[in-house]
């Protein structure tokens, strides 16, 4: 199998420091090349999912941590340093990622207290009647 523009070539074993083995060829041997060509695609910046977590989730200055980050992933990459890219962008998805879960378990628990809230409110209505029948309905008491 030959890449075109490639030539195969003839490279002779060389014998000195290996035992010979009967049945292994003296002649030369063929090298054939194969040429892999992969397609390197840029670093992700997640400059957009950094916006939104600066603008929406931002618990601990995460968000623009994550900001600065991804704009540093934009640099790189238009400099050319695609390591450094890919290095920066991969340090904003964990913030964002972090961010993300942070203010995931904030609103879970926003919205658990606020039904705990809701269902004690018939007990907390006994509790404030029981309060107001004990020291009587004179909210204000003028002790002068």
């Amino acid at each position: 199998m030959n890449v075109e523009g490639r030539q195969a070539e003839f490279v002779p074993l060389q014998g000195g420091g290996y035992d010979m083995h009967h049945g292994q060829p003296s002649a030369p041997a063929m090298v054939q090349y194969t040429t892999v060509n992969i397609p390197t695609d840029p670093p992700k910046d997640h400059i957009i999912w950094s916006l939104l977590s600066f603008v929406y989730c931002n618990p601990f200055c995460l968000g623009l941590a994550a900001l600065i980050f991804s704009i540093k992933a934009r640099d790189r990459k238009m400099a050319g340093d695609l390591v450094g890219a890919g290095s920066y962008g991969a340090t904003a998805r964990c913030l964002n990622i972090t961010s993300n879960v942070l203010v995931s378990i904030i609103i879970i628990i926003i919205i658990i207290a606020v039904s705990l809230l809701i269902a004690n409110l018939p007990s907390m209505n006994t509790y404030l009647k029981d309060i107001r029948r004990y020291h009587g309905n004179n909210h204000y008491t003028y002790y002068g």
